[in-house]
């Protein structure tokens, strides 16, 4: 693998969204003072309230805000392929608008991708604990269940499978084919790197959750259907189906 040429922007931000008016102003305030910013890829999943018109404010403001609009709410998933699908950085990462992660740590959590060490990072919030907020233990339970359900068809030893945070060579995630629905990304998108056998690396993070009274939007379907998709994707799907062009990780490798 080669470093990242630090001289030049090389960072895109997916920021799938829907009814995000409260806090997607402050996450794109932190996202545009990001170092090596190359562009903000704000996707609005056809939100019922301002966060379209908040969206396209900051994009006026600042060239590099994107705002692509879904005119049928489709889900995250959706949302992310779309914003996939508009970036152009050799770097792209996940940023949820709900300010539940901290977007001021995207820096530390993409460095193994920029020192040449890793094709993809995962920010863990059990890696080592950070500030975190104290929540749901159910939800704990069952993220936990469901990474080592994962672990053990992947044969990787992730710790937080379903964290929001997920950071990748943009060759990697443009030629990915998804087609999971709903919050169905996390798992899909792990099973697939897993078949590279590329670099997978986690960098401890924050965690500032939510409860569902202030928005919170995964539910216990999501967490049922999770284990379908550990099945579907690591049984069911191969490389040539994963991937438009398999990446040629060979050619990353430093000179």
């Amino acid at each position: 693998m080669k470093k990242i040429d630090a001289a030049t922007p090389y960072l895109s931000v997916v920021v799938p969204a829907y009814n995000e008016e409260r806090t997607l102003g402050a996450v794109i305030r932190k996202l545009v003072q990001l170092p090596s910013l190359l562009e903000v890829v704000v996707v609005d999943d056809c939100s019922k309230d301002r966060t379209g018109e908040i969206a396209r404010r900051f994009s006026e403001e600042y060239p590099l805000v994107k705002v692509v609009r879904h005119e049928v709410n489709s889900g995250k998933t959706e949302a992310l392929k779309t914003g996939f699908q508009h970036t152009t950085g050799e770097i792209v990462i996940v940023q949820d608008a709900d300010l539940e992660y901290d977007p001021t740590e995207i820096p530390s959590l993409i460095q193994p991708i920029v020192d040449g060490f890793a094709d993809v990072v995962y920010g863990s919030r059990f890696l080592v604990r950070k500030t975190s907020r104290v929540l749901y233990f159910y939800h704990y339970l069952a993220n936990r269940a469901l990474t080592f359900v994962s672990n053990l068809f992947t044969n990787i030893n992730l710790t937080d499978v379903e964290t929001g945070y997920k950071a990748l060579r943009g060759d990697i995630i443009r030629n990915m084919i998804i087609t999971s629905e709903g919050f169905g990304f996390e798992i899909e998108v792990t099973a697939k790197v897993a078949k590279l056998n590329c670099s997978i690396y986690e960098a401890p993070i924050s965690y500032y959750g939510r409860t569902y009274e202030e928005g919170k939007k995964i539910g216990i379907w999501d967490g049922i259907a999770a284990f379908w998709y550990i099945i579907r994707y690591n049984i069911f799907s191969s490389v040539q189906s994963s991937f438009r062009r398999t990446p040629d990780l060979r050619s990353q490798e430093a000179e």
